[in-house]
């Protein structure tokens, strides 16, 4: 486990946000009066900042909009155990007790960190990638990519070009970074016409009129899709995400055809069914 990582209770959601991008962190521990009370995932952020369509500045919007209830474990619970408990409530994170008191954190990174160090040469990519993986065309407006994020309950889409190759990638975290330089702006550009320039209240993610409508995905997406084998070692493919900071990876076929993704949840799994 690790120690917890916390934020202020009275903290807002602009603050919640940088520490996210800051400290490369996916999740924090709500600290209130030293107590620990709650959990803030990057998904729940992410999420919220999708669907949020007001006006309100970030820096105005409290963080108790998004805190979670912390599953808890004490210190002897079996890594298996702690991975079937994130599997089973669609969770990355528990904290972990002594006397009562939150100590420390277990998370799907240290479950894939484990797993790396534990189970060389036994697992496959093939045997535990998701075949299925979403996509948009690069020239997709922000607001349908976004819907689809939301609508999939999904984490990242994979961008095409109109040949079909892939060209990028967009995650909640290049969603963060855009609503960190919008949530401090009363109002956006609109730059649908390139003849005009129309200054508009800030709207959300889902406009089809706001920035959402007038963004194109290539511009928020990252274009490096980092990609393993299907019949890699699982190992190889954990240590890819852990050595690049990233949930989840492309997976290529023997022709170099992208077939699915490979993700933290996945290797996950491969460490709930092992025992």
């Amino acid at each position: 486990m690790n120690n917890p990582r916390t934020i202020k209770h009275s903290s807002n959601l602009d603050e919640v946000l940088r520490k996210f991008i800051d400290e490369k962190k996916s999740r924090l521990l709500v600290n209130n009066d030293e107590k620990i009370t709650g959990l803030i995932s990057e998904k729940d952020l992410g999420l919220f900042l999708l669907t949020e369509q007001g006006e309100e500045k970030l820096e105005n919007i409290p963080l108790t909009k998004i805190i979670k209830n912390l599953i808890l474990v004490d210190g002897a619970t079996r890594l298996s155990d702690c991975a079937e408990i994130m599997l089973r409530n669609g969770i990355g994170s528990l904290g972990v007790t002594s006397d009562d008191h939150v100590t420390g954190i277990i998370t799907k990174t240290d479950l894939v960190r484990y797993f790396t160090k534990t189970h060389p040469g036994k697992k496959s990519v093939g045997e535990y990638m998701s075949p299925y993986y979403s996509w948009q065309y690069s020239d997709s407006p922000l607001h349908k990519v976004v819907k689809k994020m939301i609508d999939e309950k999904i984490a990242r889409v994979i961008i095409r070009d109109h040949e079909e190759t892939p060209v990028g990638i967009v995650t909640f975290k290049d969603l963060f970074k855009l609503s960190l330089s919008l949530g401090r702006q009363d109002n956006v550009l609109d730059n649908s016409d390139p003849l005009i320039s129309i200054i508009f209240p800030r709207k959300g993610f889902l406009s089809e009129s706001g920035f959402g409508g007038t963004t194109k995905i290539d511009e928020v997406m990252s274009r490096n899709i980092d990609t393993v084998n299907y019949d890699d070692d699982l190992v190889k493919a954990g240590k890819l995400l852990l050595d690049n900071n990233i949930n989840g990876a492309g997976v290529l076929s023997g022709h170099g055809n992208l077939i699915g993704i490979i993700s933290k949840t996945d290797i996950v799994k491969a460490l709930a069914f092992t025992k």
